[in-house]
């Protein structure tokens, strides 16, 4: 990282980001260009949890390339200034890389499921209907790099 001074090491931080963020952007490659997806996800054991429709562009991408870059942000403003050049941003992220594997086992499912809706509704307990478990897919992205920037 260029800015060190902006660098994120402690994981304490790294996890609040992480708890903070809505949205998960995902990176993956199609044949040599760049596709970028937003998606709901959990986050357990330094590996992320996405669920999907089971078919579309971002499946067939990952069949055939499984590496993933993901990102993270939280707690955005806007910091203006008198002149266009001294305007700037204050966020926290977290940007990594990792494998994705289709989850296929039936209660592997929903566990992952219950890891992402524990993110956006904590403390609930849900039920799902089979049919709607075998239908979806469930991405696991094993992280292999994560890292954070701060800018206060």
């Amino acid at each position: 990282m260029r800015r060190k001074d902006k660098e994120i090491i402690d994981e304490k931080v790294i996890k609040q980001i992480l708890e903070k963020s809505l949205i998960c952007r995902i990176a993956l490659c199609d044949r040599g260009r760049p596709y970028l997806v937003p998606m709901n996800f959990g986050f357990k054991n330094n590996r992320l949890y996405l669920h999907s429709a089971s078919e579309g562009r971002k499946i067939e991408i990952l069949r055939r390339n499984n590496n993933v870059c993901f990102e993270m942000d939280s707690g955005i403003k806007v910091v203006k200034a008198e002149k266009p050049c001294q305007w700037g941003m204050k966020y926290s992220s977290i940007i990594g890389t990792g494998k994705a594997r289709f989850i296929e086992d039936f209660q592997k499912k929903i566990e992952a499921i219950n890891i992402i809706m524990q993110k956006y509704a904590p403390n609930r307990i849900f039920r799902y209907d089979d049919e709607m478990v075998k239908d979806v897919c469930i991405l696991i992205v094993e992280i292999d790099e994560l890292t954070g920037k701060m800018s206060l």
